[in-house]
């Protein structure tokens, strides 16, 4: 094992399959010469050349679909689009093109094509800079969305989205790039779809992705000071949706909360609720709970941008409210 952060993580996946398949290149806006915004390319258009690391102009639907053909071609390429929110320039060719070429035309044509973007508030980044807009591509099928919490997910998924042979968009959460974590040496690619039980409990479950895995835990451990043992669900993958392990995990606590990064209203949460609603409504012992960000366009001032977004202490209180409605039903 090693100790590296997150950043790093994405940083060595991408070294790896760029030494691995000749096939694999990486494209976007200034991830040559800048290293990229936020630094995860750092020294591979030195070690790899302009062929594999390929600036753009600042036009996300000429270079993603220009991504697109090549990956029809037979190439794997890794599209880094500075922030989720430009993804909506690209919206066409990553809904229209990316998730349906294979499905349109009959298998005949694949498209290997990694999208990696980061998203999330907490920078004061405003509010077009801010979203977490993953939801609308976990709603297209044809589309793969990963959304890893830690480094050592950040890396075997990102290993497992360049190798697989559909589109999958990696989400990656500005707040994550500077933890740290361990992550073997040989970590092999993850499975795409699967998510993991990060804490074992029994008095209650927990669902989150990406940021809020880990904010998750740390609620966790605060309420286990009290006794509250809480298992933790950690989605990793948002399309496709591990039901089986959300289900299993709620038959076996019979309550369930829900933590997300984005707005409530139509969000994951309720996805999962139904999720919840469909495979264990018979073992659920209190309605299913949802924590979201507040339902507004992300505030700059910090205190504002603070107070929209999820906390610990709003997983707490959601936790221990759905403990006492379980408690008072019994």
């Amino acid at each position: 094992m090693t100790v590296i952060s997150y950043r790093q993580a994405l940083h060595d996946a991408l070294r790896e399959e760029l030494l691995r398949d000749e096939d694999v290149f990486l494209i976007g806006e200034e991830i040559g010469l800048f290293e990229g915004s936020y630094k995860i390319t750092a020294g591979l258009l030195d070690e790899f050349g302009p062929k594999r690391v390929r600036d753009t102009p600042i036009a996300e639907e000429g270079f993603t679909g220009a991504a697109i053909g090549a990956a029809m071609v037979g190439l794997r390429p890794v599209v880094e689009i500075m922030t989720i929110n430009f993804s909506l320039l690209a919206l066409d060719q990553i809904v229209n093109h990316a998730a349906k070429i294979f499905g349109m035309f009959g298998g005949q044509a694949r498209v290997p094509l990694v999208i990696r973007t980061p998203g999330g508030g907490g920078q004061q980044l405003g509010a077009t800079h801010s979203q977490n807009i993953e939801l609308y591509y976990a709603f297209v099928p044809g589309m793969k969305v990963v959304a890893p919490s830690t480094p050592a997910d950040a890396k075997a998924l990102m290993l497992a989205a360049v190798r697989d042979d559909d589109p999958v968009l990696v989400l990656e959460n500005l707040a994550l790039y500077n933890t740290t974590g361990e992550v073997p040496e040989d970590l092999a690619p993850a499975e795409i779809g699967r998510a993991a039980v990060t804490r074992e409990g029994r008095d209650i479950t927990v669902v989150a992705y990406s940021r809020m895995a880990a904010v998750a835990l740390e609620a966790a451990e605060e309420l286990a000071q009290d006794g509250i043992e809480v298992e933790v669900v950690d989605l990793r993958s948002l399309r496709p949706l591990d039901r089986d392990t959300i289900i299993a995990s709620v038959k076996k606590t019979n309550c369930a909360v829900t933590l997300e990064d984005d707005w409530l209203t139509y969000g994951i949460g309720a996805e999962i609720a139904a999720t919840i609603s469909d495979g264990a409504f018979d073992w659920l012992d209190a309605p299913v709970r949802r924590v979201a960000m507040a339902e507004v366009p992300m505030p700059y001032a910090k205190t504002l941008e603070e107070a929209a977004l999820p906390s610990v202490r709003d997983a707490v209180a959601a936790i221990r409210e759905t403990l006492d409605a379980m408690a008072r039903r019994r």
